[in-house]
C-alpha cells in the first residue's frame, strides 16, 4: 500500500511535454461574411480540440502557398449562377489550372454553402473540393452542401472534419453529405444576445414609398427602432428580416390541400396549427425534391398512376405542385415534413448609426410579378411593402459583413456605383463619412428606369452634393431617352477621371443585381483601366485582383 508521502510528485522528476498543436489553416471564400463568420467560429471550436487555426482570406493564398499546409479547411458560399465569391476568384482560377501532384501532403475538407433556389447549387464548394483532389491532396472528411439554414450541418461538418484531420488516416473520404432540412432549431449564432434565431422584435417606425405613383416599381424606405436591444451596427452591415407567408398564398395551399388550416402539425417551435405554420414557419416557395417524391408515393399508395410532374422549371413554388395533380390527397403532417423552414431576408442597410442613431433603415423593393396565369410575389419585400405596419414588431437581427465597409482611411477617395436600390449602402456611407468628418472625395454612379419616378433619395443626395459630401453625382436613367444608358455607360465616359481616382488610392464599391449589372459594371472598370493604364488584358485582370487582395474593390451583389 502506498504511503501518502509516496505520492506525492518528485519535483526533480520533468512533467510531460505539452502536445504540440497542429497547424490548421482554414480559409473563407465570402461575399457578404456568411463564410467569414463560420471560419471564425470553426477556429474557435478548432482550438478547444488541439488545434494551432489560422483563418484566411482566399484572396491571401495561392497554389503555392497552400502546398506548405498541412491541414486546410475550406468554408465558402456560392453566388449568382455558381460564380466564386470575389475574395476566391484568384484562388479558384489558379488551383483550376495548377500541375497535377501539386498538393500532395495537403489535408483537407470542405463546407459549401448555397441556396437551392438557384441550379448551381453549392457549385464553388464542389469546385474547390475536385479541385483539390485533382491535384492529389487528401480529402479527410466529405465535403458538406449546406442550403440556407446551415447552422447545424455545419456543426456537424465540422466536428466531422476535425475529428478526421486529428487522425493519421490512410484512406481518403469519398463522397458528399448533401444537409437535409431539420425540424429543430439549430445552435444559436451567439453565446447570448439577439441572433438569427433569437431575433429582437423590433418596431417598425415608418414604410414611406420611394419611387414614384407612375413608376413601374414599388421601392419603400422602412425604419425600425432598435431602441433597448443592444444591438450595434456598422455602415455596410445588413439586416436579416424575418417575414411571414402572404395570407392569399396559405388559403390556396390550405383548399389545395382540402384542410380547414386548424389541422395540429410540428413546426420548428412546436405543435401550432396548420395555418399558422404555414404562415409562420415554413417556406412554400421552390419546392424540394422529396415534395415531388412524397406525391408520386401518394400516388402509387392511392392505386393510381404515378404522378406525371410538369418541367422542374415550371414548378416555382409548392403551389403549383398542389395544383398540378388536384385532388391527391396529402396528410398535412406529412405535408409539412418536406418543406424548407422560412427563412430570413439579408437587406444592406441604408443607415449609418453614427446619424441615425437607434434606429435601422433598409430600401426594399417589393418583387410582383405574373407566371404561368398566376401572380406571384417576393416573400419579405412585399410583407414590408404591403404588412409589416400592421403587424407592429418584427424580428430583425444584424449580419455583419466586414468585406463591405468605407474606406478605414478617412482620407481616401470612394467611387461608389448602386443603381436601383443598390443606393441603400452607399447613403449609409455618406451619412456616415459625413457624420466622421472624413475628408475623402466621394463620387457615386446612380441609375434607374426614370428620373421623374425612380430617382430613389434624390433630395437628399442632392443636399449631400450641395454640403460637399458628394462631391460627383452620375445618373443613367435607361428610358428617358431612345437610346438605353446604365452605369457603365456613365463610368465608360468618364474613365479617365475615374482611373485617376484609383491611381489616387480610391476604393471602388458596387451593389445590386449580380447577374447583369455587376457583372457590366465589372467588364467595364476592367476595360477602363486597360485603356487608360495601356494594360494587356491579363495585366488588367491582375490590377483588378490587386484592388481586391487590397480590399479596394469590394462588391455588396445579389
Amino acid at each position: 500500500m502506498f504511503s501518502h508521502a509516496s505520492a506525492v510528485a518528485d519535483p526533480r522528476i520533468a512533467a510531460p511535454a505539452a502536445r504540440p498543436l497542429s497547424p490548421l489553416t482554414i480559409l473563407f471564400g465570402s461575399q457578404t461574411g456568411s463564410s467569414e463568420t463560420l471560419a471564425k467560429r470553426a477556429a474557435r471550436e478548432a482550438g478547444k480540440r488541439g488545434f494551432a487555426a489560422t483563418v484566411m482570406d482566399m484572396a491571401q493564398t495561392d497554389p503555392v502557398k497552400l502546398a506548405a499546409e498541412k491541414n486546410v479547411l475550406i468554408i465558402t458560399s456560392t453566388y449568382g449562377e455558381g460564380d466564386p465569391p470575389d475574395n476566391a476568384k484568384a484562388l479558384h482560377t489558379a488551383l483550376q489550372s495548377a500541375p497535377a501532384g501539386s498538393l500532395t501532403g495537403l489535408r483537407f475538407s470542405v463546407c459549401a454553402l448555397g441556396d437551392r433556389n438557384y441550379n448551381q447549387f453549392c457549385k464553388c464548394g464542389q469546385d474547390f473540393d475536385s479541385f483539390l483532389e485533382k491535384l492529389d491532396a487528401f480529402r479527410a472528411a466529405p465535403r458538406v452542401d449546406c442550403d440556407v439554414d446551415y447552422d447545424e450541418p455545419f456543426t456537424k461538418w465540422l466536428d466531422g472534419a476535425l475529428g478526421a484531420l486529428g487522425q493519421q488516416a490512410s484512406t481518403p473520404a469519398t463522397g458528399v453529405e448533401v444537409a437535409k432540412p431539420e425540424t429543430q432549431n439549430s445552435k444559436p449564432e451567439t453565446a447570448s444576445g439577439f441572433s438569427k434565431i433569437n431575433p429582437f422584435l423590433a418596431p417598425i417606425l415608418a414604410v414611406r414609398r420611394l419611387s414614384g405613383a407612375e413608376s413601374q416599381k414599388d421601392v419603400n424606405h422602412v425604419e425600425f427602432s432598435l431602441e433597448g436591444s443592444g444591438l450595434v451596427y456598422e455602415a455596410g452591415d445588413a439586416l436579416g428580416v424575418w417575414p411571414q407567408n402572404c395570407p392569399e398564398l396559405v388559403n390556396s395551399v390550405l383548399a389545395a390541400l382540402q384542410c380547414d388550416g386548424e389541422e395540429a402539425v410540428a413546426t420548428p417551435v412546436g405543435e401550432l396549427p396548420l395555418r399558422i405554420a404555414l404562415l409562420k414557419h415554413y417556406d412554400l416557395g421552390k419546392p424540394l425534391p422529396e415534395l415531388l417524391t412524397l406525391f408520386a408515393t401518394a400516388g402509387v399508395a392511392a392505386g393510381s398512376p404515378p404522378a406525371n410532374f410538369p418541367p422542374a422549371e415550371n414548378l416555382l413554388d409548392v403551389l403549383d405542385v398542389l395544383q398540378a395533380h388536384p385532388g391527391r390527397a396529402l396528410a398535412p403532417a406529412d405535408f409539412v415534413r418536406v418543406l424548407r423552414k422560412l427563412q430570413p431576408r439579408l437587406y444592406s442597410i441604408a443607415s449609418s448609426p453614427k446619424a441615425h442613431a437607434g434606429r435601422v433603415h433598409l430600401t426594399v423593393g417589393a418583387v410582383r410579378y405574373a407566371a404561368q396565369g398566376r401572380a406571384r410575389k417576393g416573400v419579405c419585400s412585399t410583407f414590408l411593402a404591403e404588412r409589416a405596419l400592421a403587424a407592429g414588431r418584427i424580428g430583425v437581427y444584424l449580419h455583419h459583413n466586414s468585406a463591405f465597409k468605407p474606406p478605414p482611411d478617412g482620407a481616401r477617395p470612394m467611387i461608389m456605383v448602386g443603381p436601383g436600390t443598390g443606393i441603400a449602402p452607399f447613403r449609409a456611407f455618406l451619412h456616415e463619412r459625413r457624420a466622421t468628418g472624413a475628408t475623402g472625395r466621394n463620387w457615386l454612379f446612380f441609375g434607374d428606369q426614370r428620373a421623374s419616378h425612380d430617382f430613389l433619395y434624390r433630395d437628399e443626395l442632392e443636399s449631400l452634393r450641395a454640403a460637399g459630401s458628394l462631391h460627383r453625382l452620375d445618373t443613367a436613367f435607361s428610358r428617358d431617352q431612345t437610346h438605353k444608358v446604365y452605369v457603365q455607360d456613365r463610368m465608360r465616359e468618364n474613365g479617365p477621371e475615374l482611373f485617376r481616382w484609383l491611381e489616387a488610392g480610391a476604393h471602388f464599391y458596387v451593389c445590386g443585381d449580380a447577374s447583369r449589372m455587376a457583372k457590366d459594371v465589372d467588364t467595364a472598370l476592367r476595360d477602363i483601366i486597360q485603356r487608360e493604364a495601356r494594360l494587356t488584358p491579363d495585366a488588367a485582370a491582375a490590377y483588378l485582383d490587386k484592388l481586391r487582395a487590397e480590399k479596394r474593390y469590394a462588391r455588396d451583389v445579389y
